[in-house]
């Protein structure tokens, strides 16, 4: 019995700016679709228009895909390098007959357009060339055009869109070649794709079009087609195309953000594809429903608190120790200082009452200022408004009593709360000078739980300072 045929995507942008949330998403449904089943997920760099290609923008697609944690098989392929590959099978395309050399200057195909367009014609090109016998041909530059079938039509069996029908008499004799050699984008991705083994093209519908017109070349060269499967587009919440006026459009802009990269990989599955009524899932569980059949045929529309709720659901269930390295490496691509030794360590214990309820790793961090910072404490003016005479008359006679109390936090808490009931006051009326004493502002965990953290030389330090702290 014959193996079943390895499953093989790819993702293949073009590096002219930062990695779009779009192309992100593509790439995950790639990788999911290959990696659930065993499959190769391949990265090609679609680097041909040289002048708007950048070394930058192609380190920013590394960097998107590196941070979403998508990695792919292999070294990524630069379509550029393979330029006479696709040289070479245009022209083997002319020698089999399926296309053909077109001597018509640009001027020429204008003018034709042009007098279209006054006669209401459509101004689809057709080439004098098409059938022209060779020893008709000058001796000048040429294109090699596609002798594309000019009855009948192209159907595309879409794994999403369904069965679509382009009519031949409405595609054109594209060109394959141009007149100075250079292969067209059309041509590159078929024989890309081919040479790569690639079985599955999954990708945005704004691609459908050229499906028809790149499964003629297919056909022409007797190539199996892959599966194709164009997924709908990302649009704003106003069901327009995604734009900047929408927010943030680069994935790394919402690494910046600090968004979880695990949190962005279950919102982007998520989006425009569907497996019943599940929101929240772990990847585990995004590998092993991920299917075709359950992308939609409808936009998707971004959804930025929706992308919180994820995030801080992900962040509430995942392991101290991971979220700890995306907090180390969110800081280094903020630029921001990285965290001492000391600092990493209690903020690494601090983390099971930093994460309830924490939407992004910046949020972590302002929770976890207490565990960060270093005497002197400094309040800020809503938490020093706490400071009054009185409140540093308790906190002066809290330093003596926890000087020998038992360090957990259910005797913190007794002593803490009888303190208070002895001056007449309910526990929230010292819990404001306490905050301030040990993070130096209004907003923290529970007062127990940094007390704990910072254990019982630091939080006698803090509360002495404060006590003594000029009102």
């Amino acid at each position: 019995m014959a193996q079943p045929q390895q499953i093989v995507t790819r993702i293949a942008p073009s590096p002219t700016g930062t990695m779009h949330i779009g192309t992100a998403r593509t790439a995950l449904f790639n990788w999911l679709y290959a990696r659930a089943r065993g499959g190769k997920f391949l990265l090609r760099i679609e680097d041909t228009d040289r002048a708007r290609s950048t070394p930058e923008a192609t380190q920013a697609i590394h960097d998107g895909m590196r941070w979403l944690g998508l990695d792919w098989d292999g070294e990524a392929v630069s379509q550029f390098a393979r330029v006479p590959r696709h040289a070479e099978i245009a022209r083997e395309m002319l020698a089999r007959g399926h296309a053909y050399r077109c001597f018509a200057s640009q001027d020429e195909i204008e003018a034709y357009r042009e007098a279209a367009r006054a006669e209401g014609r459509s101004t689809l090109y057709h080439s004098p060339w098409r059938d022209a016998p060779e020893a008709s041909q000058p001796d000048a530059p040429y294109a090699i055009r596609l002798k594309a079938p000019r009855e009948g039509a192209t159907v595309i069996d879409d794994a999403v869109q369904g069965s679509v029908t382009f009519r031949n008499d409405q595609l054109d004799d594209m060109v394959l070649l141009r007149s100075d050699g250079t292969p067209t984008y059309m041509l590159a991705v078929v024989v890309d794709d081919v040479d790569m083994g690639v079985t599955h093209v999954i990708r945005g519908d704004d691609h459908l079009n050229n499906a028809a017109r790149q499964a003629q070349i297919y056909r022409a060269m007797g190539w199996a087609e892959p599966v194709w499967a164009h997924i709908p587009l990302i649009h704003g919440p106003d069901g327009k195309k995604l734009s900047k006026r929408h927010g943030a459009t680069g994935v790394m802009e919402y690494a910046e953000m600090g968004v979880p990269a695990a949190a962005m990989r279950n919102y982007l599955t998520r989006l425009g594809w569907s497996h019943g009524d599940d929101e929240l899932f772990t990847d585990a569980q995004a590998l092993e429903w991920f299917d075709l059949q359950g992308i939609g045929r409808a936009p998707a529309r971004l959804d930025l608190k929706k992308l919180e709720s994820v995030a801080s659901w992900h962040i509430a269930h995942a392991d101290d120790a991971a979220l700890m390295a995306e907090l180390t490496a969110y800081l280094a691509l903020t630029d921001r200082p990285a965290l001492s030794q000391a600092q990493h360590d209690l903020l690494s214990d601090a983390m099971y009452c930093l994460k309830d309820r924490a939407k992004s790793l910046p949020e972590i961090l302002e929770k976890g200022q207490f565990a960060l910072a270093s005497r002197p404490i400094v309040p800020d003016a809503a938490a020093a408004a706490h400071l009054d005479a009185v409140s540093r008359g308790i906190l002066r006679e809290l330093t003596a009593q926890l000087q020998h109390a038992s360090w957990d936090r259910d005797t913190l808490e007794t002593t803490l709360t009888q303190a208070a009931e002895n001056h007449g006051l309910k526990f929230g009326k010292l819990a404001g000078p306490l905050r301030a004493a040990l993070a130096g502002r209004s907003a923290t965990p529970s007062v127990f739980d940094m007390m704990c953290v910072i254990g019982r030389a630091e939080t006698l330090a803090r509360l002495e300072d404060a006590a003594t702290r000029d009102g």
